[in-house]
Parts: structure tokens; sequence; C-alpha cells
């Protein structure tokens, strides 16, 4: 066989190749890529459904994720036998990485547990602000094996299911109240009832403070060198912080005003001479 003919040939393979699984193939990628699209936009729409009120966040995010996933999964594995080739071989290698894949991620199967459990019973949902494993922020998604917190200054972090399915988690965001807990010193020298009623007049004059439950105002303990008085005041949830500072602040500046001693630890030394 010359040289002409060996060419002719190998065009002719090409042609061959081109008008039969050529076609397969750029039929396949255009399949491939509208399907993505059409599922994206499917997700995005499921996703939606919370911001009307007419679904659950947290449920919609998950199940968007999963109906993602899942049917972009599928629909490659359809493809590949479209195109012609070979799936028997792709499963039995499939089969044997998933085997393998068991053993080795013993741990990714508990954190998929503990993310189906986490969404049947429900301790937190999606803009949740909660505390768990050593780790406070908001919820932004959960995952089937993990679980993406938002922390105040703005860092990520990916706390696994199984962990967090098995421990104690603390939802700040479930009650929309809270209570905030203030302690205050005075000396033993200052006027107790003059410090308690100007915390009690601060409590009364701060707008983010619930009149119901009232506020509490009592001396709490006989310290070593000052008086205590716990202050208990009742907030919404989202003004927690705000209360908390501005009460510090306000109780700080008044007592300046009015003469009251904040007392701090000193020590005096006595020199005994023979």
């Amino acid at each position: 066989m010359n040289f002409k003919e060996t060419l002719v040939n190998i065009l002719n393979t090409v042609i061959d190749w081109a008008t039969k699984t050529g076609v397969k193939l750029v039929i396949g990628v255009l399949i491939l890529i509208i399907s993505f699209k059409i599922i994206n936009k499917i997700a995005r729409k499921i996703e939606r459904t919370s911001e009307n009120g007419k679904f659950d966040k947290t449920l919609a995010k998950t199940f968007a994720y999963i109906f993602k996933v899942g049917l972009k999964c599928v629909i490659a594995i359809c493809l590949v036998g479209y195109v012609g080739i070979d799936t028997s071989g792709l499963a039995a290698l499939v089969t044997s990485l998933g085997v393998c894949a068991g053993l080795a991620l013993n741990g990714a199967l508990s954190n998929l547990a503990g993310g189906v459990l986490i969404i049947l019973t429900r301790p937190f949902r999606v803009d949740d602000f909660i505390e768990a494993q050593g780790y406070s922020g908001t919820v932004e998604d959960i995952h089937i094996t993990c679980t993406r917190l938002r922390t105040s200054d703005n860092k990520v972090v990916y706390v696994p299911n199984g962990a967090l399915s098995s421990g104690s988690i603390v939802n700040y965001s479930e009650k929309t109240e809270r209570r905030v807990d203030l302690s205050f010193t005075i000396s033993y020298t200052s006027d107790f009832e003059k410090a308690k009623a100007i915390i009690e007049q601060i409590c009364d004059s701060h707008e983010l403070v619930l009149k119901d439950p009232a506020p509490t105002i009592r001396m709490s303990a006989h310290g070593e060198s000052s008086i205590v008085i716990v202050t208990r005041v009742w907030v919404k949830s989202g003004d927690y912080w705000t209360v908390n500072y501005d009460m510090h602040e306000a109780v700080k500046r008044e007592f300046d005003k009015e003469g009251i001693e904040i007392p701090y630890n000193q020590l005096d030394v006595h020199i005994k001479k023979d």
C-alpha cells in the first residue's frame, strides 16, 4: 500500500468517525450545555420559592442543591451512553470506586447522615445566628455534608454535619426576644438607692428596652471592695448588642455625672515596725 492509499484510508476513517460519532458528540455537548442551563434555572426558581413565603428557605436551598447535582449526574451518564462509550466497564469502575470510597470516607457517610438529620429535625434554619463546635455565625447554607456559617467578622466556616448533628447547638435567632444581663459595681460609700434609680431611669428611657417583661435591677452581691448591682432587661433579638453597649456607656456617663464611684481593685500595704 503506497502513501496515497494510506492517506485516503486515514481520510475515510476520519470522515466516517465525524459523520457518526462526531455528530453524536456535538449533539451530546449541546444537550449537556442546554440541559445544565435549564437545571440551574429550575434550581434558582426552587430557591426563590422561599422569598414569597410559600416554602421554607432552608428546605428550598437544600432541595435545589440536591436537584441540581443529582440531575446533572444522571444526564452526564446518559449522554456518555448516547455518544457510544461502553458504560459496562464504566459501571464496574464506578462500583469499585464506590466501595473504596465507602471504606475510605467513613466520616463523609456520618456527615451525610448528619445532614439528613439536621434537615429533618430543624434545630436551625438558614439566616439563623447559631453557636456550635466552637464557632458562632449566621447560617448561610445547609448542604448534605456540611453547613456554611458566616462569622461576625465576615469569615466563612464550613462545619461538618456529623459533628454538628451530634453536638450542642445554641440558636440565638429561634426566639424573638432575648435578655441582656448586665452587672454594675459601686463603692460601699456611694448611695446604692441613687445608683439603682439612675439605672432604672436609663432602662425606662431607652427605646429598645422592652417594658414587658419589666427590667430587673437588684443588688446581687457584697463584693470585697464593691457592691454589685445586677440589671436584666429584655430586648428584641436583633437589638441585643446595641442595648448591651448603650447601657454600659449610659451608666458610666450618669454615674460620673452624679458622683457614683465605680471602684477598682486596689491593694493597701501596711508596714509593721518592730
